[in-house]
C-alpha cells in the first residue's frame, strides 16, 4: 500500500513587490457586512495538538478581517473529531475581542475524523445561534482532510443550501479530498492556514464582491498563478541483487536475481491561482528620482535608494554639490595603522567626493593634508579653482607609514592650514572653517587637547571612520552627529551624501525650517531622574525647540511631563510662537514621583496627538520620550499604538538601561538613543533633529491618526479623505444628526470628500476649537 504524505505548502509566484502589497492589503481588510461565519475546527489526533493551535491562531487572524458586531459579523465555533462539539453558538459572543479571546481558550479533543458526520449535524442543526439564512452564511472547514469516511454526498448537500464553504488546509492537506469540500469555483475557496495572513487575505477577496463592503479606494482583486504540493512516499523499483532460489536437484541451489524496492518522496505540484486584494504602496507613485530605488515600509512610508552621487535628500533629487561657501581641508591618515589599502581607499573616495561636487563656479576653497608623524599639505586650501586639477593632485599623493599622530596634525592644522592672504590688509575672510578627517587607526597621542584646541580656533570638525573608530571620532569632534562611521569599504562610498549635508549645515540652523510638524515631547519629572538632572532634560527641550519654526503653519509643539500620571504642560495649539514655547518651558515644575513612561505615551496619544487638541490632519507627528529608563515596562504597547496611528515615537535614554525593553518601545534601533550621562545630552541635539526633520520630510498618510470624530471611518482618496459617520454628520462628523422638524447645522454632505493640503489644515483645528467652547 502506498502511504501518503502531504507538504502543506502553497506558493504564490509572484515578485517581491507583489507580495508586499498582498500584505500591505491584509492591514486595511475589514468585511463590514451582515454576516454569519462558523468555523469548523478538525480536532482529531491526526491533526495533533500543535496544528490545532496553528488551526486557532489561524481562525483569530481571521477575526481581524471581519466586523463582528451584533448587527454585522457573528462568529461561532465547532471543533469535530469523533463527534462533533459545539464550542460556541454565534450569538454569544459580540465582539471581536470577546471571540478572539473564547477561541485561545478552546481545548483540544482528539479523536478519529469524521468529517462526514460534523457536516451532517449543520445540515441537521443549522448554524447554532443563527440567524435562520436571513443572512449569508459562510462555513470555514480547518482540517488535514483525512476523513474517516465519505464526505462527498454531506459537502453536496451544505453548499445546496446556500452556504458558502471554505476548506482551509492545516498540517498536510490532502487536497484533493479539500476541494471536495470547498465551493465553487474552488480555487476562490481553498485556503492555506500555514500562511494567515495571506490566507485571511484570500478569504476577504473571495468574500469582498457582493457580500462585504467594497473594497479600500485603490484596492483591487487580482488573479495569481501559485501551487499547492503535496510529499506522497511512494514504492519504486531500485534494481536488482544476487538471490539463491531452491533447485529441481537434490541437495542443490541456484543464484538468480531478485527485484528489490525502496521508498521515494515525491513531491506533486497542484498549479492552481489564487485571489488576492493588492493595494498599492508609496511606490507607485515612483518617487524615487535619478535611476533611485524605491523600497516600501508598509502603507504609506517608503525609502529611496540612490546612485552614488546623488541622494541630496530623500527623493535622490539632484547630484551632490557644494553651493555653500566654506574653506574646507581633508586631512587624511597615511600612517602604518591605516595600511596602504586603507589609505588608497581614502584617495578613491575623496577623488569621487569631490569630481561630484566640485563645479566650475564653486564657492568653497579645498585643501588637502596628509599625516603619519608629520603633516604634509600638498594641496594648499584654494590652490585649485578647477576639479579636474585637483584630482590629478590628489592622485599624486603617496603613503608614507609612520605613527599615528593624530592629535598633533590636528593641532598642525588648526595653525597652518588656513592662513590665507586677505585681498584688503583689514579685510578678514570669515567663511566657516571645516576640517574633515578620514582615519582608520587609534591614535597614539592624545586627541582631546587637540580637539579642544581646534574648537577654540572656530574650526568645525567632521570625523570620517570604519566602525571601531566611533568613539575615538566622538571625542574627536565632540558630537556624534558630526561623526560618520561606515559598515565596509562599499559603505564608505555611501556617505558621501551625509558628508555634503554636514559640510553645509555649518553655520547654518538646524531645524527643518518649512517642514510642517507636530511634535510632543514627553520628559520623565520622576524622582528616578531627580531635580539636577531634570533640570538638564528641561534645558534639552528649550534648546531644541529653539531649533524648530513655531506657529499654526509650520511647527507645533506639545510638552507632557510624567511621573506616576502623566500631565499636559502646554498642548500643540497653545503657543503659537518660538517666545511663548521657551517661556512656558521655563516654568515647568519637577514631579518627583515614581515613573510610568507607558502612562506618559498613553496620554500623549489620547490627550495630545488628536485633532481635538491641535493635532493636524496630513501633518506629520513624532513623539519624543526623555528617560532615565525606568518605569518603561509598560511603555511597548502604547508606543506600538501611536506607530499604528502614523506617530513616530523616539526614544532618548540618559544611563544604564536595557536595551532590549528600550527596542520595543522605540520599535526600530534608528529610532533609539542611548547617552551615558545627562552632561552629554547637549552633543546629541543635532543627531535628534535631523532624525526628527527626516521624519518631517517623509510621505504622510492623511487618515493617520484618525481626522474624523466621533468613531468616524476615514477613507482615503487621491490626495484626499473623507469621513464616513453614523449618527452625525459634517466633513469630521462633528455634528449630531438632530431628529424631527429642528434646524439642522449646515454642513458637508457626508460622503463629499474633504480636500485638504498637507499645510492648510490648522483652519479646521481652529474652528473646532471655537465650536468646542
Amino acid at each position: 500500500p502506498t502511504a501518503l504524505l502531504v507538504l502543506g505548502i502553497q506558493q504564490i509566484h509572484v515578485g517581491q513587490e507583489m507580495i508586499g502589497k498582498i500584505s500591505a492589503a491584509g492591514q486595511l481588510m475589514q468585511c463590514s457586512a451582515s454576516l454569519d461565519v462558523l468555523f469548523l475546527l478538525d480536532g482529531s489526533y491526526s491533526i495533533g495538538k500543535g496544528s490545532f493551535e496553528r488551526s486557532k491562531h489561524f481562525a483569530g487572524k481571521l477575526c481581524d478581517a471581519l466586523d463582528i458586531h451584533p448587527d454585522r459579523v457573528r462568529v461561532g465555533m465547532i471543533q469535530f473529531s469523533s463527534t462533533p462539539h459545539l464550542e460556541f453558538p454565534l450569538d454569544s459572543y459580540l465582539t471581536r475581542q470577546e471571540v478572539k479571546e473564547r477561541i485561545k481558550r478552546t481545548v483540544f479533543r482528539g479523536g478519529s475524523t469524521e468529517t462526514g458526520q460534523a457536516l451532517k449535524y449543520i445540515l441537521h442543526k443549522g448554524f447554532p445561534g443563527g440567524r435562520n439564512s436571513s443572512v449569508p452564511e459562510v462555513l470555514i472547514i480547518i482540517s488535514d482532510g483525512k476523513s474517516q469516511g465519505s464526505t462527498a454526498m454531506p459537502a453536496m448537500q451544505v453548499k445546496e443550501r446556500h452556504i458558502t464553504v471554505f476548506a482551509v488546509g492545516i498540517k498536510f492537506p490532502r487536497w484533493e479530498e479539500l476541494q471536495v469540500l470547498a465551493s465553487e469555483p474552488p480555487e476562490r475557496h481553498l485556503l492555506f492556514a500555514g500562511d494567515a495572513d495571506d490566507a485571511a487575505n484570500g478569504l476577504y477577496s473571495t468574500l469582498s464582491d457582493p457580500v462585504c463592503t467594497a473594497t479600500t479606494p485603490g484596492c483591487k482583486v487580482e488573479s495569481h498563478p501559485c501551487e499547492r504540493r503535496t510529499l506522497e512516499t511512494v514504492k519504486e523499483l531500485a534494481g536488482n541483487y544476487v538471490c539463491w532460489k531452491g533447485s529441481k536437484q537434490p541437495n542443490a541451489v541456484q543464484a538468480s536475481l531478485c527485484p528489490f524496492t525502496r521508498w521515494k518522496r515525491v513531491l506533486i505540484k497542484h498549479p492552481s491561482r489564487c485571489f488576492r486584494t493588492v493595494c498599492p504602496d508609496p511606490c507607485d507613485s515612483q518617487p524615487c528620482q535619478n535611476g533611485g530605488t524605491c523600497v516600501p515600509e508598509g502603507l504609506d512610508r517608503y525609502h529611496c535608494l540612490c546612485l552614488l552621487g546623488y541622494g541630496g535628500d530623500i527623493h535622490c533629487a539632484a547630484k551632490l554639490s557644494l553651493e555653500c561657501s566654506v574653506d574646507l581641508i581633508f586631512l587624511m591618515d597615511s600612517s602604518a595603522g591605516v595600511t596602504l589599502e586603507g589609505f588608497l581607499r581614502f584617495k578613491a573616495f575623496l577623488k569621487r567626493f569631490l569630481q561630484a561636487v566640485v563645479g566650475q563656479d564653486s564657492p568653497m576653497s579645498v585643501g588637502v593634508a596628509q599625516y603619519d608623524d608629520d603633516v604634509k599639505v600638498p594641496v594648499e586650501l584654494g590652490q585649485h579653482k578647477d576639479a579636474l586639477s585637483l584630482i590629478k593632485s590628489i592622485d599624486a599623493l603617496n603613503f608614507s607609514g609612520g605613527r599615528t599622530l593624530t592629535g598633533r596634525a590636528l593641532q598642525y592644522i588648526a595653525q597652518h592650514g588656513f592662513r590665507s592672504t586677505p585681498v584688503f590688509a583689514d579685510v578678514q575672510d570669515d567663511l566657516p572653517r571645516v576640517v574633515v578627517l578620514l582615519t582608520d587607526s587609534k591614535s597614539q597621542d592624545s586627541v582631546a587637547e587637540a580637539a579642544k584646541y581646534v574648537k577654540d580656533k572656530n574650526l568645525f570638525l567632521i570625523g570620517i571612520g570604519s566602525s571601531f573608530m566611533r568613539a575615538e571620532l566622538t571625542t574627536v569632534t565632540g558630537n556624534p552627529q558630526q561623526t560618520i562611521v561606515y559598515s565596509d569599504p562599499q559603505d564608505l562610498f555611501n556617505r558621501m551624501p551625509e558628508l555634503q549635508r554636514k559640510i553645509c549645515s555649518v553655520g547654518n540652523p538646524e531645524g527643518c525650517q518649512a517642514q510642517s510638524l507636530d511634535l510632543a515631547f514627553a520628559v520623565d519629572a520622576s524622582s528616578g531622574v531627580g531635580l539636577e538632572n531634570f533640570l538638564h532634560l528641561r534645558h534639552f527641550v528649550r534648546s531644541s525647540c529653539s531649533h524648530f519654526i513655531v506657529n499654526r503653519d509650520v511647527t507645533q509643539i506639545a510638552l507632557v511631563i510624567y511621573g506616576s500620571k502623566a500631565h499636559t504642560v502646554f498642548a500643540l495649539d497653545t503657543h503659537t510662537s518660538n517666545s511663548a514655547v521657551l517661556q512656558a518651558i521655563d516654568q515647568v515644575p519637577f514631579l518627583g514621583d515614581s515613573a510610568s513612561a507607558g502612562s506618559a505615551l498613553l496620554h500623549v496619544y489620547s490627550d495630545v496627538m488628536t485633532v481635538q487638541k491641535g493635532a493636524r490632519p496630513g501633518v506629520n507627528k513624532v513623539v519624543v520620550l526623555l528617560t532615565n529608563g525606568g518605569g518603561m515596562q509598560d511603555a511597548a504597547a502604547p508606543a506600538q499604538q501611536l506607530r499604528h496611528n502614523g506617530i513616530l515615537v523616539f526614544v532618548v535614554v540618559i544611563g544604564d538601561t536595557k536595551r532590549d525593553t528600550l527596542l520595543r518601545v522605540a520599535g526600530s534601533p534608528s529610532y533609539l538613543v542611548h547617552i551615558s550621562s545627562y552632561e552629554d545630552l547637549q552633543y546629541y541635539q543635532g543627531l535628534i533633529i535631523e532624525r526628527i526633520c527626516e521624519e518631517a520630510r517623509s510621505p504622510v498618510n492623511l487618515c493617520k491618526p484618525n481626522p474624523c470624530m466621533n468613531q468616524g471611518v476615514c477613507i482615503l482618496g487621491p490626495g484626499s479623505y473623507r469621513c464616513q459617520c453614523q449618527g452625525w454628520e459634517g466633513p469630521h462628523c462633528e455634528t449630531r444628526v438632530l431628529r424631527g422638524d429642528s434646524p439642522r447645522s449646515p454642513a458637508l454632505p457626508p460622503r463629499s470628500p474633504v480636500q485638504w493640503s498637507p499645510r492648510g489644515l490648522q483652519h479646521f483645528s481652529r474652528a473646532l476649537q471655537h465650536s468646542k467652547r
